[in-house]
């Protein structure tokens, strides 16, 4: 069990009086871990705060990364890691541009924040990272919606997972954020795994530009 508090992160909001928010948080976590499928709990900038062994074991074969580790931010996971799409099926098209999404949302309401700020100049120093922000999400959002492209509960994502008895397997992303938790700022997601009867397809790998740097590619405009 990750259990991370303290260090840059905001403090968390006040909680309804005569609850320790700690003490709240210790028992969340020993339920959280009684989760079969991977489940983690992240404040407004995706710094992972609470995290289930299922979550680490979906992520146990990447590599280290000094910003972007899954248990660490997810965020930065997804769009920094080389080895993200290792385990995030269809990783641009079906993992990066909700999270871009979710980043847009966060920085429209949380400019101040340094770390958010922070992670946008990350994104402008990388040019196909920056045009998938600039180009390809206001496409992508224009086919998919506002509603849709902001809301990360009940999307169908595909998975790569480590254990042979899920292999290339989708799942069903669950928001399920309680009271408690909503009021010290963070969200709780849950990616309840499918057990497909059916083999599933292939991720596709984009081919890269020669030279690119990054590991993403653009990330091509609906009419393409």
């Amino acid at each position: 069990m990750a259990y991370q508090a303290g260090g840059q992160r905001p403090a968390p909001r006040p909680v309804p009086e005569g609850l320790e928010a700690q003490a709240y948080l210790q028992d969340y976590a020993t339920m959280l871990e009684a989760v079969p499928f991977p489940s983690v709990v992240f404040d407004h900038r995706w710094d992972v705060v609470l995290a289930n062994s299922a979550f680490e074991t979906l992520f146990r074969g990447v590599g280290p990364h000094p910003t972007a580790m899954p248990c660490d931010n997810f965020l930065r996971f997804v769009l920094f890691h080389p080895d993200a799409g290792r385990v995030l099926g269809e990783h641009e098209a079906r993992w990066c541009l909700p999270m871009l999404a979710a980043f847009r949302s966060a920085v429209e309401r949380y400019g101040h924040d340094l770390e958010l700020q922070a992670i946008r100049r990350e994104i402008a120093q990388d040019p196909i990272m920056e045009a998938a922000y600039r180009q390809g999400l206001p496409h992508w959002i224009r086919v998919v919606g506002e509603d849709a492209a902001a809301e990360h509960d009940g999307a169908v994502r595909p998975l790569l997972h480590p254990d042979p008895r899920w292999g290339a397997t989708e799942c069903r992303v669950v928001g399920e954020t309680p009271r408690m938790l909503e009021a010290m700022g963070y969200t709780r997601l849950t990616f309840v795994l499918r057990d497909a009867r059916r083999p599933a397809a292939a991720p596709r790998r984009p081919r890269r530009l020669a030279g690119a740097a990054t590991h993403l590619t653009v990330v091509p405009t609906p009419e393409a």
